[in-house]
């Protein structure tokens, strides 16, 4: 008789897969070897015959099966595939050991810097702080409370198929939503969205409101966007108390300093995005806010440009700056000039950037209900005032079969996502009433993608290259056009957001729509690690680096480049140790031409290749892209001014800029590569190195979404 179970580890009994025993023989050959599948089928038939003799009528363990193949391995006279399969036991034993010192049971076979990532920020835990979920079941709470949904809209709705069918794409690690949803969802917070707009108003009352409301959201794990556009500039008159004002940048120090303290007791840090038109009379006050590092540390900050600015750029002429309080004139500029300010002080330290707020609002899919001033922290969501989003990502990695996109893979999973998507907007539990009531008025959500650049490498496409360019526009397409199709038959079902009428879909002839907007690039951070993949359409910051996790520095290697280097043969630890210097595989003899070419990383790559991928995805994102643009140190001025203005021309809503080195403080930080902001000491780190939640977005650590 056949056995059928196997004994876990953890006590459960589960069911017996050969195939499992196969793909294990398979990784010790091609760790030796190179590629073998056909041996390691023989072999893994061998085991499964003697597991089958030696346990009929009882059910063995993983450990008793792993025995059996060491046994077949040495008996065929595969002594180094043996060897490089006890060292493979022996690292997975290492492995289970230091995850169980974070008290995690891990039950997906994550990494161990996705486990700590989890234990720190995820993973639920009791009065005591001990954790009391595994990973799959973090997956199961998640799937069951979002699932709930579909009974209100159909009582006689299949919701366990659905939780199934919600559980399956997470935890296969194919998608999985922003942080809050995996952190709240099924709990008594119950806050689901990463990203919220509140409005701030030209009193103190209305400041002051925002300023609460902001508490609310990032205590619940929310980051928040903000114009301070209305705000009447420094020096102008207070009737009310004859006094003066003091303008914008003053009072987003108080929201700063408000941000620093409730982060300190949250489980992931509060973040801003603060926007000022480039027109307002304090413009060169905000533009330079944050040349001196410490300064508005929860802020990212961006100009708010117009077209009418980027024009008289061009032109070399002059712009009028507006008081909002009354609409006068108070002052001309040369607009060259303050670009010029603006390039600067984003090359001296990575802020500001630039929003697009016409392009922004030409692409309002709701210009009917108002003008859309500020987007979320990271850009990728522009929101009117009080709206929140839900973000979530595909994993492309895991979209690629033997060298070519699975695109019914791709398309089960769209759909999937939306659905889960617009159920999380019934499912939260929102701060304050006038954010749920604007968020359920248009229904935004924003479907983007994670390991972008991880499925170049498998496509065998270089990131800076056209084909790269044209495969991101073909997978965007494909995501924004099934993503929609989905959207108009819940719409169908479930009924089209309320402000669809006068909407732009409306007036495209849509019969009906679910959601103002369903796809936005997001940066994606913690999820990716989580996911082991690249994060958000970013390229690899590094081949192999060292990571700091719980005290202990480990290495990193990325898992394709490694897969690779096994099945051809030039795979060592002296290469990893060698590539860990500098994150980079050029200039060493060991790695193949064709392979040096498709990992290329993010400070490898032309300026120009940044913007144009970005443009790319946002030819078919509804909301907007996060992308940032990393420089080398040596980079210039100019360069940041060509990427302002390449920018603009493409019709990206934004742009963001970050040099390596341009500040102190930063979470990775390149071996070997000596810049004078980061001279701490006399000699770099040995190793490129990165901070735990790292993922490869903008290397400061102010954007963890």
């Amino acid at each position: 008789m056949p056995v059928s179970l196997i004994r876990k580890r953890d006590g459960r009994i589960v069911e017996f897969d050969p195939t499992k025993i196969t793909n294990a023989i398979h990784k010790a050959i091609v760790a030796v070897k190179g590629e073998d599948g056909e041996l390691a089928a023989r072999l893994s038939a061998q085991v499964v015959a003697i597991v089958e003799e030696e346990f009929k009528g009882r059910i063995p363990s993983v450990e008793d099966v792993q025995n059996i193949v060491e046994r077949v391995l040495i008996k065929n006279g595969y002594d180094a595939v043996a060897k490089a399969y006890i060292l493979y036991r022996q690292k997975r034993a290492e492995l289970r050991e230091q995850k169980r010192l974070l008290g995690v049971t891990d039950d997906l076979k994550l990494s161990l810097n996705a486990i700590s990532v989890l234990e720190r920020r995820y993973l639920l835990k009791d009065e005591s702080g001990r954790v009391i979920e595994t990973p799959s079941q973090m997956f199961r709470r998640v799937a069951k409370a979002i699932a709930k949904v579909d009974a209100l809209y159909d009582k006689s709705a299949n919701v366990e198929a659905v939780e199934e069918e919600f559980y399956r794409v997470m935890a296969n690690l194919e998608f999985l939503p922003n942080s809050p949803t995996l952190m709240n969802a099924g709990t008594d917070i119950g806050q689901l969205s990463a990203c919220f707009v509140l409005p701030v108003g030209d009193s103190i009352e209305e400041i002051f409101d925002a300023l609460k409301y902001m508490a609310l959201i990032h205590k619940s794990g929310g980051g928040t966007g903000f114009s301070f556009s209305r705000l009447r500039p420094r020096g102008d008159v207070v009737k009310s108390t004859m006094g003066v004002a003091s303008g914008p940048v003053s009072f987003m120090r108080i929201f700063d300093v408000a941000t620093e303290v409730i982060k300190q007791g949250g489980r992931r840090r509060g973040a801003n995005m603060g926007i000022l038109r480039v027109d307002h009379p304090d413009i060169i006050e905000f533009i330079t806010a944050k040349e001196k590092e410490g300064v508005l540390t929860n802020f990212n900050i961006s100009v708010g440009a117009t077209d009418e600015f980027m024009e008289a750029v061009e032109n070399d002429e002059y712009y009028s700056l507006v008081n909002p309080r009354n609409g006068a004139v108070v002052k001309r500029l040369k607009a060259r000039a303050v670009f010029d300010l603006i390039a600067t002080a984003a090359w001296k330290t990575g802020d500001p950037g630039l929003v697009f707020l016409d392009e922004i609002n030409r692409r309002n899919p709701t210009p009917h209900v108002g003008v859309i001033e500020s987007t979320n922290p990271c850009g990728e969501v522009p929101l009117l005032p009080y709206e929140s989003c839900n973000l979530g990502s595909i994993n492309l990695s895991r979209i690629v079969r033997d060298g070519e996109i699975d695109w019914d893979k791709l398309r089960r999973t769209i759909r999937i996502a939306v659905h889960f998507l617009d159920n999380v907007i019934d499912a939260n539990k929102y701060p304050i009433p006038q954010i749920e009531k604007a968020t359920k008025a248009n229904r935004k959500i924003g479907l983007g993608v994670m390991g972008f650049a991880e499925m170049l490498i498998k496509l065998g496409i270089p990131y800076d290259s056209n084909e790269a360019i044209a495969t991101a526009e073909k997978v965007m397409s494909f995501i924004s056009e099934e993503a929609r199709k989905k959207s108009v038959e819940l719409g169908e079902e479930r009924g089209s957001f309320p402000n669809f009428p006068g909407s732009i879909w409306d007036k495209m002839g849509y019969k009906a729509m679910r959601n103002a907007t369903v796809t936005s690039i997001a940066p994606t951070g913690t999820i990716s690690i989580i996911a082991g993949t690249s994060s958000g359409i970013e390229p690899l910051f590094a081949v192999a680096f060292v990571r700091n996790v719980m005290g202990t520095q480990l290495f990193e290697v990325n898992s394709v480049f490694e897969q690779i280097a096994k099945e051809r043969g030039f795979y060592s630890t002296e290469l990893i140790s060698k590539i860990a210097r500098t994150g980079s595989v050029q200039g060493l003899s060991e790695v193949p031409p064709d392979v040096k070419r498709i990992f290329v990383t993010a400070l490898e790559i032309a300026p120009e290749w940044h913007v144009r991928m970005q443009a790319a995805f946002q030819k078919y994102t509804d909301n907007a892209v996060s992308k940032t643009v990393n420089l080398p140190h040596e980079a210039t001025i100019d360069d940041v001014r060509r990427i302002f203005m390449m920018a603009w021309k493409l019709k990206c809503k934004g742009i963001t800029v970050y040099r390596y080195g341009s500040k102190a403080e930063q979470v990775l930080v390149v071996g070997g590569v000596q810049t004078p902001s980061l001279s701490t000491t006399t000699t770099p780190p040995p190793y490129i190195q990165a901070s735990a939640e790292f993922a490869g977005e903008c290397p400061t650590g102010v954007c963890p979404y």
